[in-house]
């Protein structure tokens, strides 16, 4: 209570959540409302759920609320009107919340689709919370050029990022020896491989530990986001790609390692709550209080630990083969596993195919250099053409109607 108390008396800092419909962003919301006169918000945003951004909007009274999909406009213009709160709507007015003066933003887009909006946020300065892997993935050194440009502070919000960020001693980088991601396994970390051909959608998003949205789930299961993390990981910490490695902890106890050269291995632990590290971001560089259930080792017992299995979990393979290749690559991996997860969430392929797909869309995509936003927007597009056609060509490919894959929550 001492926490929130000391947040409050200061004068409340401004913040803008990009995705506040989305898991983060409803997590980000509920810490703003457990600390009332803490912040002010800017913007709030969202995709098509108009019925909780609006609620949303109504409980946080931003500035302005933001929804997407430009058919959600007349809805949540009257569930707001009278309100104060500004309404817009569309691609454009993303970018416009995003480059509104918050001094914190949170960036909670799912997908390729949060990459523009969050590098507005960039280029304005300030701290950017982010929780969304595939910019990282997708346009790393775009981004990062952008960061040194604008002095933005990038605060990861990841659980394993965040945990490195907590325990890394920037200042003494000559001394880091390796960095560990840990990884749950995801729900199929025990399933034989055979079995794994007939996962369903229902089994893919029941994560064991973290409550998630689909999409991350299924990167879970395929284990798909501990390779986005390894490229993520290259891009925020002074360590190079073959000093990262990824370790198997299936109780989500320990978030993640850093190992020093004089044998010290110091780690981030805590139950698995996406609050925990969105409230270190938010509060940083100061700690807030959480509700996050409190760690007892006693109650659980054992940690375990493994390696993981890179021939049922492909994947983490694909993602280190594609940093390693450089250019469009990683670019080229995030947009056809977009494409292939969709697919496999709507019921098209089977869940081994979303790996199949991001290999042959790798193996076929043309290469190249990636130094603006324009290059990594061809190479994407590109890259979604092609994980269709693979798609479209895969033996019992179920065709549904056209749908977007890259719009954010």
């Amino acid at each position: 209570m001492a926490v929130v108390s000391t947040l409050a008396a200061a004068e409340p800092r401004s913040v803008t959540i990009l995705g506040s419909t989305g898991s983060v962003g409803c997590s980000t919301v509920d810490l703003i409302v457990r600390n009332p006169g803490a912040f002010r918000v800017e913007a709030l945003t969202g995709n098509a759920n108009v019925e909780l951004l609006a609620e949303q909007a109504r409980r946080l009274k931003p500035r302005l609320a933001v929804v997407a999909d430009v058919a959600g406009y007349g809805a949540l213009k009257a569930a707001l009107s009278g309100s104060g709160v500004e309404v817009a709507a569309g691609p454009e007015a993303l970018i416009e919340a995003a480059s509104r003066p918050a001094q914190w933003v949170m960036s909670a887009i799912v997908g390729a689709a949060g990459l523009s909006p969050t590098l507005a946020a960039i280029r304005r300065g300030g701290l950017v919370a982010l929780a969304n892997k595939e910019c990282l993935v997708s346009a790393g050194a775009v981004m990062m050029a952008e960061i040194e440009r604008s002095g933005a502070i990038l605060l990861p919000v990841d659980s394993e990022h965040s945990a490195i960020f907590q325990v890394l001693e920037f200042d003494k980088a000559d001394c880091i020896e390796r960095i560990i991601l840990t990884a749950s396994g995801g729900p199929f970390l025990r399933m034989a491989a055979a079995d794994m051909e007939r996962v369903t959608r229902e089994q893919a998003v029941a994560h064991p530990n973290w409550s998630m949205g689909a999409k991350i789930s299924v990167d879970s299961a395929t284990m798909m986001n501990k390779g986005l993390e390894l490229i993520e990981a290259y891009h925020l910490f002074p360590v190079e790609a073959e000093r990262i490695d990824i370790l198997v902890h299936p109780q989500s106890v320990i978030h993640s390692m850093v190992a020093y050269v004089d044998g010290s291995v110091l780690a981030q632990l805590g139950t698995p709550d996406m609050r925990t590290p969105i409230a270190f971001a938010l509060g940083w560089p100061k700690r807030m209080k959480a509700p996050a259930k409190r760690l007892s080792l006693a109650e659980i017992g054992t940690l375990t630990f493994e390696e993981p299995d890179p021939g049922r979990f492909p994947s983490m393979r694909l993602a280190r083969e594609a940093l390693q290749t450089g250019g469009a690559a990683t670019t080229i991996l995030n947009a056809a596993n977009e494409v292939a997860v969709h697919s496999f969430l709507e019921r098209q392929i089977g869940f081994l195919d979303i790996a199949r797909v991001v290999e042959r869309t790798l193996g076929a995509a043309a290469n190249g250099p990636v130094r603006t936003l324009e290059d990594v927007q061809a190479a994407d597009a590109a890259a979604r053409d092609m994980a269709k056609e693979f798609v479209s060509r895969l033996p019992g490919c179920r065709r549904s109607p056209p749908a977007t894959v890259n719009g954010p929550p």
